[in-house]
């Protein structure tokens, strides 16, 4: 199996909405963002999957030098070795690849967040700084088009915190800010004990909001001269804005119980309409 074979089946099997987008893309983008895909889920998958402390960290550790190692032209792994042709054609910064793994890290460390300033960090490292790589991969003009990239890294995170409430729950993990809960008069064990109320519901609806505003900020943001090499992008944002308002629709509370997903077929319908409008 190639490093580029590697990456493609570990993408796939992901069953992620972005993979719909990448189909799109040239061969060599393609390649380059699978890639940088691939990573983002090697390294999820530590943190996720790995239950005992330490070991977490000593595999996060091991990507660290992993990462170093491929910016001295040696990598190990599939995943890198992918990606070394990549860093140099798209000129991407090893610090942002570091950055995803700080991320990472905080997941070790946190299963709760006080307020949005702490979730915001955490959404830059695991979310906005790949779509800045991401945005670097596709090609623009404009910097502001950079900006554009953090706010749909960061719409995307909030759709995914939203979405996940009750799986992580049930791993005695709560990504909404403790704050916001509180606001609204939630405690931590309505959440945990998956208790549907209006008030959980009220405590969603402002989640739902919030990430609304990133995705109208973000495509507010995107530069016209740069809309069609970020076209990848506008379809991953169609993709999971749509699941975002089927969220809205059920009743938000909902997802404390049950996943809420869009079939293959709507997710290649919504990536197709993006693709001929800024064809």
């Amino acid at each position: 199996m190639t490093p580029q074979q590697y990456c493609q089946e570990k993408t796939a099997k992901s069953g992620s909405s972005f993979y719909y987008s990448f189909m799109f893309l040239s061969k060599p983008k393609r390649e380059a963002i699978t890639a940088l895909y691939a990573f983002c889920r090697e390294v999820d998958d530590v943190a996720d999957e790995c239950t005992e402390h330490h070991i977490a960290q000593t595999k996060l550790t091991w990507w660290r030098s992993e990462i170093e190692k491929l910016y001295q032209n040696n990598p190990q792994h599939p995943v890198t070795k992918a990606l070394l042709g990549p860093i140099k054609t798209y000129h991407l910064d090893a610090e942002h690849f570091i950055e995803i793994i700080d991320g990472m890290e905080m997941d070790l460390s946190f299963n709760r967040y006080q307020d949005f300033k702490q979730l915001q960090l955490y959404c830059y490292r695991v979310a906005s700084v790949v779509g800045l790589l991401s945005a670097q991969i596709f090609g623009f003009s404009n910097r502001k088009t950079l900006k554009y990239a953090h706010d749909l890294g960061m719409a995307f995170q909030l759709t995914n915190i939203i979405r996940d409430v009750g799986e992580d729950a049930r791993r005695n993990r709560i990504y909404l800010p403790l704050e916001d809960l509180a606001l609204f008069n939630v405690t931590e064990d309505d959440i945990l004990q998956s208790r549907e109320s209006d008030a959980v519901k009220s405590l969603l609806d402002y989640q739902i909001e919030r990430a609304e505003s990133y995705y109208d900020r973000a495509l507010q943001e995107l530069p016209d001269e740069d809309r069609k090499s970020q076209r990848v992008g506008l379809m991953m944002a169609a993709i999971y804005r749509t699941l975002l308002r089927e969220i809205k629709a059920d009743g938000a509370q909902k997802v404390l119980n049950a996943r809420t997903s869009l079939g293959a077929l709507r997710k290649l319908y919504l990536a197709l309409q993006v693709w001929a409008k800024n064809f």
